[in-house]
């Protein structure tokens, strides 16, 4: 019996369809470009003046252009998404406040991160075990998700969050402390 051999299958690494498929996804130019740095060989294959004039023989010209429209509308409105969401990433920021719970006691509210695409859980799971205290991630009243981090620690998490934005490329990004203190009761006159 014949041994059976596995293809080898290549996944773009801009939109993680084979190439193939790649014109059905929203960053065909993109993968066109990551294609041709990449898989030189496989790009002629696919994209090649004989390959498309293979491939659009059957096609007619009105069909054609019709195609080469909405492909390029698809493109405008894929770049024009990546754009808006770059906007509200750097228009965005990061707020830290400190609540005071008693007269000592502190607890710290990180919210805003999403936009940030970073893992909440895991976040919150470094803050605890960084400033060994207990850390959370909770749903605050807008029901976007924040990280309370017990004990008086909002410049060291300032620190660490403002070098974690750093790694990721989002220096523009602010990040706020805002110190909210308990309102002292007044006293009542006798």
């Amino acid at each position: 019996m014949t041994e059976v051999v596995a293809r080898e299958i290549i996944y773009c690494d801009i939109c993680s369809f084979p190439p193939e498929y790649c014109e059905f996804g929203g960053t065909f130019k993109r993968c066109k470009d990551w294609l041709q740095a990449n898989h030189l060989q496989l790009f002629e294959k696919l994209y090649s003046d004989d390959a498309l004039a293979k491939a659009t023989s059957t096609l007619s010209i009105e069909k054609e252009q019709q195609i080469s429209r909405d492909l390029e509308k698809k493109q405008a409105k894929e770049e024009a998404k990546m754009e808006r969401e770059l906007q509200k990433k750097l228009a965005s920021k990061i707020i830290i406040k400190r609540i005071e719970r008693n007269r000592r006691k502190h607890v710290i509210s990180i919210s805003g991160l999403e936009v940030c695409n970073i893992d909440m859980k895991k976040l919150a799971k470094t803050f605890a075990s960084k400033f060994a205290t207990g850390a959370s991630v909770t749903k605050n009243a807008e029901k976007k998700e924040e990280i309370l981090v017990q004990g008086d620690v909002s410049d060291e998490a300032k620190e660490y969050i403002e070098n974690l934005l750093q790694e990721k490329g989002l220096d523009e990004v602010k990040v706020e402390q805002i110190d909210d203190k308990k309102k002292k009761p007044k006293p009542t006159a006798p």
